[in-house]
């Protein structure tokens, strides 16, 4: 049972992070019907932008929490303007045509941005600085052990990153609700969801709500970015490929276009994957088929259910 809620508290930690990114694929695809597969490098933008900012401020060497709390915020807006530059100079200008020129702009741009910074920066693993440190007058009941750990159920452990990760996804999730369904900003995103032209014809300045959504999503994933980070410490230019394409079969798993979806999708996938390394063994599967896991999810979806767990077929007019 130990080993379990361990694996369960892994698999947590990996699928918040996954639903982090599935998000920006699944507001894309929502309100364009694009697949944007530059999304996992803006997850990567988001990391090297927080271990930047980190070394810019000072903050690597005296790390706290409201120093991570400034890192995060800074990366999630550079990546609002990577997000927002990319809509605007790669995407706007193929939408007039079929999406699979779009499409196939998308694998351009995310092979522009993984060399430009292999070319800038090097392919070296880079380590990024832990930047967590809790309040020293916080009562002891409260602190962590030496090793950052906290007892749960027993004998299982949640590392204060993980609870960070855990809290962090949530709040940011909550936000995006709220802006979705509580903003004006919010129902013209969901209008133009539902059809471009016909927000176009109600008023809506449609090429600024595509550019917003852009601009969450991409924040999302660089929260994401930082936040795997702190769990990770290994930061490279092509670290956004396969998490990127894991993130893209969660978003496909709870239903494309759905945002609940997303989410429920990542955390399936983060714990089919923790779960094949606690238990894979048992069942003959090697622990190195963490990463065919999610490929394997993918395939099975769309034999049996391709709009995804909460997604619904539209049947479209040829």
């Amino acid at each position: 049972m130990d080993t379990f809620v361990q694996q369960l508290i892994n698999g947590l930690t990996i699928g918040f992070i996954y639903a982090l990114i599935a998000l920006g694929y699944t507001m894309v695809y929502g309100i364009l019907r694009l697949i944007n597969f530059a999304h996992g490098d803006i997850y990567m933008v988001g990391a090297f932008s927080g271990y930047f900012l980190a070394y810019q401020l000072g903050l690597a060497s005296e790390p706290s929490l409201l120093g991570l709390g400034a890192v995060l915020i800074g990366a999630m807006i550079m990546a609002a303007i990577v997000g927002m530059t990319i809509e605007r100079f790669a995407y706007r200008p193929l939408r007039k045509y079929a999406r699979m020129t779009t499409l196939i702009a998308a694998i351009g741009v995310s092979l522009f941005i993984e060399y430009l910074f292999v070319a800038r920066f090097g392919n070296a693993p880079r380590s990024f600085p832990q930047l967590l440190k809790l309040p020293g007058w916080l009562p002891q009941a409260l602190q962590p052990d030496q090793n950052g750990n906290y007892r749960l159920f027993g004998r299982a452990t949640i590392s204060i990153v993980q609870m960070l990760i855990i809290f962090v996804s949530i709040l940011l999730m909550l936000i995006l609700q709220w802006i979705i369904y509580r903003t004006k900003l919010g129902t013209a995103m969901r209008a133009v969801s539902f059809n471009l032209n016909s927000a176009k014809l109600m008023g809506i300045n449609t090429d600024m709500i595509i550019a917003f959504t852009f601009a969450l999503g991409s924040s999302l994933a660089a929260a994401g970015g930082v936040l795997t980070a702190q769990y990770n410490p290994t930061i490279y230019p092509l670290m956004g490929i396969i998490t990127g394409l894991k993130a893209f079969v969660a978003a496909v798993l709870g239903g494309i276009g759905n945002i609940p979806g997303a989410v429920l999708g990542g955390l399936l996938i983060g714990m089919a994957e923790t779960f094949v390394v606690g238990y894979g063994q048992n069942i003959g599967i090697p622990s190195t088929y963490r990463d065919a896991v999610a490929f394997s999810i993918l395939i099975l979806v769309l034999l049996f259910r391709p709009a995804g767990l909460l997604g619904s077929t539209v049947q479209e007019k040829v």
